[in-house]
């Protein structure tokens, strides 16, 4: 008979971590008497991070009393109590091991029902003053579960926990948290895991991702990271580190974007590239100076043997005017292979390219693999320009156009000159602003493309959402350095550039964050090359800090790693886990970051 040992509750308070303030609701105290339990929560309760914590589907946290025996023994520990875990339940009985997904159970006068494992992060850790908690919580097989509160009422410590129906295909908490976290997955777990109509939708978005990597890769048996990464998603580099390429032609495409061709130097074919992604690019200073380190959409089409990359001189673009001034045809530049998951799907549903000034690189790429291929979908080419000095491609896009069978064109000038033509050069005068989108009339099942500057991909892609289409299906990419994730931590709402970092200047190999444009020594001060990209205010994704989450993936351009500790599983191959790595090599690493 399994049994409520205890009830525990706290609310978010901030604590002090490593320099920082973290705001947290993992410190909980064991209540005594009758308590409430809502459709949110218990009275009393909170979380700190609802991104990761709380909401329905993680009402309530259980925990057991045996796993509680495990740690104290592992760890040598016996100060646990209930909550040390962050746990609102402290259960005797219900083991990860034989609790099923969308089974339920009454307590007393409320009814719950499990809807997934515990989520990973770091915080637990913080709680426990253990850092690789969260990693060993699933490499012992013991993350504990969330409950969704079917009918809400009281609890008390020393009730029975009734067992009301099993859930659909009988999967247990422990196996499905070492389908997404653990290597060695079948196609057969993940395809049962999606028929559990309680699983929460973060978990059902991640068992999807894996269902399809499995139909692309065609194996049983891969990555489960790519259920929690999309940089997992990307395939292998065509090559290691940087290789050298030669400039066929350069070509002006508007008054700030000019196009680079590029060819093997060896006369080979290079390796197709997918129709979004991007080249990672060496940009030569004088002598004795190092290369800047950049990186460029592909815009021409892809499959042809070269690579067409098209770049905009920024008022302070040091790379950009570097590359105008000097690059001629013959010369030779150090690429990395094509990286990036901002690519065209296949399938037969509608497609939005939306894009505003040079974001348009990485959408023609695709407009070229839809014209290539001759595709029959519908396709809706949707650009922002100043006027028609600053559309660059502009007879290029509309010639692919009128080579597609269900093609239509929007093309809107914010300013259009007096010589610019409406229904020729343009469609509409004015931005491309929300209510436009909206009163296009897109089809709701399209894939969407976006790529432009930030606060028009913003307000974009709720436009796109208010027109019917599913979040999921809005795609966009990031020209520099993308959104920090930091969960819990406090800081102000306006982070600095990247910079070198404070103290000592380190004497190791260098470590180049090609989206920041920063390039910094390492320093053994640091223990990861996520603490260094903190010390430089380079925006990082990270939530557990030990090697089982993969937030913090991404591609590796160049260079080794060493890790400590060992990711639970590996990431994908031509990325790195930078929470538990440092650079190897005396030449460096070079990080999509």
């Amino acid at each position: 008979m399994a049994t409520l040992m205890a009830v525990n509750v706290g609310m978010p308070h901030d604590v002090p971590w490593h320099g920082r303030t973290v705001h947290t609701g993992v410190y909980k105290q064991t209540v005594a008497g009758p308590q409430m339990v809502r459709r949110l929560n218990i009275d009393g309760d909170g979380q700190g991070d609802l991104g990761g914590h709380g909401g329905e589907q993680r009402a309530v946290l259980v925990y057991q009393a045996d796993s509680y025996l495990f740690w104290a023994k592992e760890l040598g520990r016996d100060d646990l109590a209930p909550g040390h875990f962050g746990e609102n339940f402290t259960v005797d009985g219900l083991p990860d091991d034989e609790v099923c997904i969308g089974d339920r159970y009454r307590i007393g006068g409320a009814l719950f029902e499990v809807t997934q494992p515990r989520v990973t992060c770091y915080r637990v850790g913080l709680r426990m003053g253990e850092p690789q908690m969260a990693a060993l919580l699933v490499a012992h097989h013991r993350p504990g579960f969330y409950l969704r509160v079917i009918e809400e009422g009281q609890v008390e410590a020393g009730q029975e926990i009734v067992k009301v129906s099993t859930g659909p295909e009988a999967m247990t908490v422990e196996e499905i948290d070492r389908v997404l976290y653990l290597p060695g997955h079948t196609r057969e777990q993940v395809e049962r895991a999606l028929r559990i109509p309680a699983l929460s939708p973060g978990w059902q978005g991640s068992m999807q991702t894996l269902l399809d990597q499995a139909d692309s890769d065609a194996a049983d048996g891969s990555s489960g990271s790519a259920g929690l990464n999309k940089a997992a998603t990307a395939p292998p580099p065509s090559w290691p580190g940087f290789r050298p390429l030669t400039v066929t032609r350069i070509q002006p495409e508007s008054r700030s974007v000019f196009s680079l061709s590029l060819a093997a130097s060896d006369g080979s074919a290079l390796p197709t590239a997918l129709p979004g992604q991007f080249l990672t690019m060496k940009v030569p200073l004088e002598t004795d100076v190092p290369p800047l380190i950049r990186s460029y959409s592909l815009s021409g089409e892809p499959g042809t043997g070269t690579y067409r990359i098209s770049i905009k001189v920024e008022p302070h673009g040091a790379a950009s005017h570097e590359l105008r001034a000097h690059i001629r045809v013959g010369d030779t530049l150090e690429a990395a292979a094509p990286r990036g998951t901002f690519c065209l799907s296949k399938g037969d549903n509608p497609v939005v390219l939306l894009s505003a000034g040079v974001g348009v690189t990485p959408v023609l790429a695709m407009l070229h693999a839809l014209a290539r291929d001759r595709s029959p979908r519908q396709v809706w080419w949707l650009h922002a320009a100043h006027d028609s000095t600053e559309h660059p491609f502009a007879q290029e896009s509309h010639d692919l156009i009128e080579g597609l069978a269900n093609a239509r064109s929007s093309i809107f000038y914010s300013k259009p000159s007096d010589a610019d033509r409406r229904g020729v050069d343009y469609t509409e005068a004015g931005r491309l602003s929300a209510n436009r989108i909206l009163g296009l009339g897109l089809p709701t099942d399209a894939d969407a493309y976006l790529c432009g500057p930030v606060g028009f991909m913003n307000s974009a892609t709720t436009a796109l959402v208010d027109a019917g289409l599913e979040t999921s299906r809005v795609h966009t990419e990031i020209f520099g350095a993308g959104p920090s994730l930091t969960p819990g931590v406090k800081g102000s709402s306006t982070a600095p550039a990247p910079h070198q970092p404070a103290g000592p200047v380190g004497t190791g190999p260098s470590v180049s964050f090609a989206r920041s444009g920063l390039t910094v020594p390492w320093n053994n001060s640091q223990d990861s090359l996520l603490e260094l990209a903190e010390a430089c205010d380079v925006p990082v994704q990270w939530s557990c800090r030990t090697g089982v989450c993969h937030t913090c993936e991404l591609a590796l351009m160049s260079g080794t790693v060493d890790y400590s500790p060992d990711p639970v599983e590996p990431p994908a191959q031509g990325n790195i886990l930078i929470c538990c790595s440092k650079p190897t090599e005396p030449e460096g690493v070079v990080l999509d970051l």
